[in-house]
């Protein structure tokens, strides 16, 4: 049984490795030529909004990795794309921009997906103190009965974020193909076939960042059920 628990944590921790490896490598590969574009992430991000009529939506650097905040009305990116001018950083920069259409436009998918994300941020937070209580109350009760409920009740708030970050691929694949591809295709900014395809792989990478996501935190449950195993 105990090999069978091992391959099963093996497949589960290469199945949510290889989506994260995959986005990351994609980004990179399309990061050279550094200087592809005369201008930068951050440039091309303010240049749209400003044709898009949207002058009070800020382009801002962040180390919290690109997305866009509705909250501040915010396209933050990474450094790498906000000073960058490959291919990867105007790609990307496009893509939270097209966040940002979605915003202003009053899309109903993305406002459901940004009330989801929020309490999926308090359910994970509850679910963390809520395993964490499971030894305390385990020895004070000194039966398993109520720390099975409380486990429970944890997995299952650890669940929520989890189908949060799956509900958010139609609206990442809507802002990548539907709203930036198009934006740089009108531009001129993907001359080449050779362009238009590296562009589409990094919106792909770009939308399923939240898958790679939501497998971690299928690990992550993984990981917590086995190390609450007596």
């Amino acid at each position: 049984m105990s090999l069978i628990l091992l391959i099963f944590a093996g497949l589960m921790a290469a199945i949510s490795w290889w989506p994260g490896v995959w986005v990351t490598r994609v980004m990179a590969q399309h990061r050279a030529p550094a200087d592809r574009y005369p201008f930068s992430g951050a440039d091309l991000a303010r240049y749209l909004l400003d044709q898009a009529g949207l002058t009070a939506v800020t382009v801002e650097r962040t180390p919290e990795g690109d997305h866009y905040d509705p909250h501040t009305r915010s396209v933050r990116l990474s450094a790498a794309n906000f000073s960058g001018q490959s291919l990867t950083a105007i790609t990307v920069a496009a893509h939270e921009v097209g966040h940002a259409l979605q915003h202003a436009e009053g899309d109903a998918a993305f406002a459901r997906r940004q009330e989801m994300v929020e309490r999926s941020a308090w359910a994970q937070k509850v679910a963390g103190w809520i395993l964490l209580a499971i030894p305390v109350i385990t020895v004070l009760e000194k039966q398993p009965a109520p720390a099975l409920v409380l486990l429970l009740v944890g997995v299952l708030s650890m669940l929520v974020p989890l189908f949060a970050q799956l509900a958010n691929l139609p609206i990442e694949l809507d802002a990548s193909f539907n709203r930036a591809l198009p934006l740089l295709e009108r531009g001129g900014w993907l001359a080449r076939g050779q362009e238009k395809r590296a562009a589409r792989q990094i919106l792909r990478a770009a939308a399923f960042t939240y898958v790679a996501q939501a497998l971690g935190s299928i690990l992550n449950i993984f990981k917590w059920l086995r190390g609450l195993k007596p």
